[in-house]
């Protein structure tokens, strides 16, 4: 519980607990739970995306199966796309501005790193159970980003204001991204 406390308070020391003592590379399922993190993670934005295409649109889910599928279809292509470009940022801009620490592993750590420290989209599953204002949602979005930026400082030993940098970047150009794609999917 201490450790859960530590880490919403972004405490450097927890990050560093969770990504070296906890969840080590040479643990025998990272590469398992890191596709179980991803896949989480895929479908915590997807559910994001639809909240606000519901307030958006203000309409109900479509009444047939096809147009559900489709509807959920696009959106599930939106979130890939817009993570693709945002994880390849994230990686690029890491490897080129982010100073490694001994004992680096490079991109899957990277990977871990942003999952682990995107926990706050936990509280999704809250909006599930209980109606909340679109607006929160924004509010978990700054959340995840101010964890990804600590979770960044840890794993690269780099400055906060790079890791700020890089996360910001990161999350306007998926943003960016996501927007531009679900335009192009609404005509």
């Amino acid at each position: 519980m201490i450790l859960i406390l530590d880490l919403i308070l972004h405490k450097p020391k927890a990050y560093r607990h969770v990504f070296y003592n906890l969840f080590s590379k040479e643990g025998a399922n990272f590469e398992s739970l890191l596709l179980k993190s991803f896949l989480a993670y895929l479908i915590l934005d997807v559910y994001k995306m639809w909240v606000f295409s519901m307030n958006e649109g203000g309409s109900s889910l479509p009444t047939g199966a096809k147009s559900l599928l489709l509807v959920f279809g696009k959106m599930f292509t939106g979130v890939i796309f817009g993570n693709l470009v945002f994880l390849w940022v994230v990686f690029y801009a890491s490897r080129k501005f982010l100073s490694a620490s001994a004992g680096f592993y490079g991109w899957k750590q990277i990977l871990f790193a942003v999952l682990v420290s995107s926990y706050f989209k936990i509280f999704l599953l809250a909006m599930m159970v209980w109606e909340f204002p679109s607006s929160v949602i924004v509010i978990i979005d700054i959340f995840v980003i101010s964890s990804n930026i600590v979770a960044l400082k840890v794993i690269t030993n780099s400055v906060m204001m790079r890791c700020l940098a890089v996360c910001v970047v990161a999350h306007g150009v998926k943003f960016l991204a996501s927007q531009n794609k679900a335009l192009l999917l609404q005509s």
